[in-house]
């Protein structure tokens, strides 16, 4: 108490400037509107510039995450980009080599006048001739598909061995996977063939499409052959056993067309030599 009293009377005057001063400052406070309300604005503004602040820094923060974000995808769109750049170039390249030496082929029409579907040598003969440039080893082919090629030729006839002929081999391919196979007759049934050498990693399903392969310039790629009937594996066996429903109803056959290739007999001689 006694120090108490010592404090009092050492800072009494002091104490007392500091009362008046606070209760002075409630007063104007208090009843002047002006100081109030500018230092309300005052504080106000700070935690206005508060409140900015730390706006700009989580903005930054989210701003730097999406730019992260935004520049993986710009890179694997480059790459996407690039790559696909190359698989054009790529096909623009194959396709301008592919053209500079390419003569699509035409066709001449023809009637069958005699035809034979039970044998194994089975053939027809078509009212085309060496009058209408006729050659050994044309295609023939119909609108449903694959018919058979040029054997002999006379001056207005030609006989033509079909593709339900023993001797027949076409070359063909899947076409849902590109794989190439070879299409022979057994003599049996004239409506189907079997494909032979289909390795047994393949995975066969009843109809898949054949079209022929492309690989002879016999016949030009794509065109109709016939679909899998049936495909059978057996057990430790290498390839398939593979029966075709063939796409050309050779008992209602009347109209075919010849193929013309112009790069026909120079392929065929180039291999003739390689043979």
């Amino acid at each position: 108490m006694q120090n108490l009293l010592k404090i009092l009377l050492r800072y009494g005057n002091f104490l007392v400037f500091i009362f008046l001063e606070v209760a002075a400052f409630l007063l104007i406070f208090r009843n002047n509107v002006y100081p109030r309300s500018s230092i309300l604005s005052t504080a106000n503004q700070i935690i206005a510039w508060q409140n900015e602040q730390l706006s700009e820094i989580k903005s930054y923060f989210i701003l730097k995450e999406q730019n992260e974000v935004l520049a993986t995808e710009n890179a694997n769109l480059r790459s996407q980009l690039s790559h696909l750049q190359q698989c054009v170039d790529d096909s623009l390249m194959r396709e301008t080599m592919r053209m500079s030496n390419f003569h699509a082929p035409t066709y001449l029409p023809a009637k069958v006048v005699q035809m034979t579907t039970q044998k194994n040598n089975n053939f027809f003969t078509i009212n085309v001739g060496k009058r209408e440039n006729i050659h050994k080893g044309q295609g023939v082919i119909n609108d449903e598909g694959v018919v058979g090629i040029i054997q002999t030729v006379g001056k207005k006839y030609s006989v033509v061995m079909p593709i339900i002929n023993t001797h027949a081999n076409i070359s063909c391919r899947f076409t849902k996977n590109d794989y190439i196979a070879n299409l022979q007759w057994d003599g049996m049934d004239y409506r189907f063939a079997s494909l032979t050498e289909v390795t047994s990693h393949l995975v066969v399903n009843k109809g898949d499409t054949i079209v022929t392969s492309g690989l002879s310039p016999i016949f030009p790629a794509g065109i109709p052959v016939g679909v899998v009937e049936n495909s059978v594996l057996q057990e430790g066996a290498s390839y398939y056993t593979i029966t075709v429903r063939l796409n050309t109803n050779f008992k209602r056959l009347k109209y075919v067309e010849v193929i013309y290739n112009e790069n026909q007999t120079e392929l065929e001689e180039l291999t003739n030599d390689v043979d």
